[in-house]
């Protein structure tokens, strides 16, 4: 066949290696569509998303939707004349008339192994779940989320200490190498996608920011797990002191006070500050007060002068 040209859909960082391994791999890019830009931070300054940045590097065309319903995306993208589209943690469903576009269809980059952890945050979900290994699928795209034919599948353990922010990078390396290993054979019609066991599928919400609390009623295994899971979005934490108290690293204490002190308490363990959970004591390794910097748990404890507040919630 002629040179396929390929338009890609992406937003994160997820998404930048396997744009930038399409074109190391010579594979001709027509246009790049993703997310608007949005306001970020204290300033409210127009953030364009990582892809965008590193289309623009690239030299190549740039498409940003506000939604892909409106007739003036498919007439967008039908004049790119596509052969396919590859996605990748685009943010958006893309609807029927717009999958109808390319000539040889589309094909995803997803984070995790499929059917386990359909949605858009199933990093965060297999840390959350305390799943021992999560992976990459190359999946054929279809109207329903995530559910598409299987083209190729690559497993990556989660280390005891992966959060989201470690565990991510790896699966988009990952998923950026197997993209380029199967998109000849699928675009040639030689590969082909294998349906899902739909009896198997597991579902993950958009994470959302008051997700990210702590409550004392919890399993001191999950709030170590969500610890973790929720770096760098959205953040763990609980309330002390009526205000929100960010939780960025932390550790089960191996050898808690007997008997444990009731879920909610704020306590000293090994030198450093601690939360009372269910079953156990979470100490607190970097922790940050709004508007505040990172802190070491126990500089955290100086500045309470031992004066901690006898309860969380």
């Amino acid at each position: 066949m002629s040179e396929p040209r390929l338009v890609f859909f992406g937003s994160p960082e997820f998404a930048v290696p396997s744009l930038r391994a399409l074109l190391e791999a010579g594979y001709r890019v027509v246009l790049v569509v993703t997310q608007p830009d949005r306001p970020a931070g204290r300033s409210g300054r127009l953030q364009a998303p990582p892809v965008k940045r590193a289309a623009l590097e690239a030299g190549l065309p740039v498409f940003q939707p506000e939604t892909l319903r409106e007739a003036e995306a498919a007439e967008r993208l039908r004049a790119a004349e596509p052969d396919a589209f590859v996605i990748a943690a685009y943010g958006k469903i893309l609807p029927q008339r717009i999958l109808d576009v390319p000539r040889r269809g589309s094909l995803n980059v997803h984070a995790s192994l499929l059917p386990r952890w359909r949605g858009p945050s199933p990093v965060a979900a297999a840390i959350l779940a305390g799943d021992r290994e999560s992976g990459v699928t190359i999946m054929e795209v279809t109207a329903k989320m995530d559910a598409g034919p299987i083209v190729a599948q690559r497993r990556v353990p989660i280390l005891p200490d992966d959060r989201t922010a470690t565990l991510e990078p790896r699966l988009a390396a990952v998923g950026a190498e197997l993209l380029v290993e199967v998109l000849p054979g699928w675009l040639s019609g030689e590969l082909r996608g294998v349906p899902q066991d739909e009896s198997q599928a597991t579902y993950c919400p958009l994470l959302r920011k008051d997700d990210g609390h702590l409550s004392p009623e919890l399993e001191v295994v999950a709030a170590e797990r969500a610890v973790r899971a929720f770096d760098p979005w959205p953040g763990a934490f609980v309330i002390y002191r009526g205000e929100r108290l960010a939780i960025w690293q932390a550790h089960i204490a191996a050898d808690p006070p007997q008997p444990l002190p009731p879920p909610g308490a704020v306590l000293v363990a090994e030198r450093a500050p601690a939360l009372a959970f269910r079953g156990g004591i979470l100490v607190l390794d970097v922790v940050q007060r709004p508007g505040g910097r990172r802190l070491s748990g126990r500089d955290f404890l100086n500045g309470e002068r031992g004066q901690l507040a006898p309860n969380f919630a």
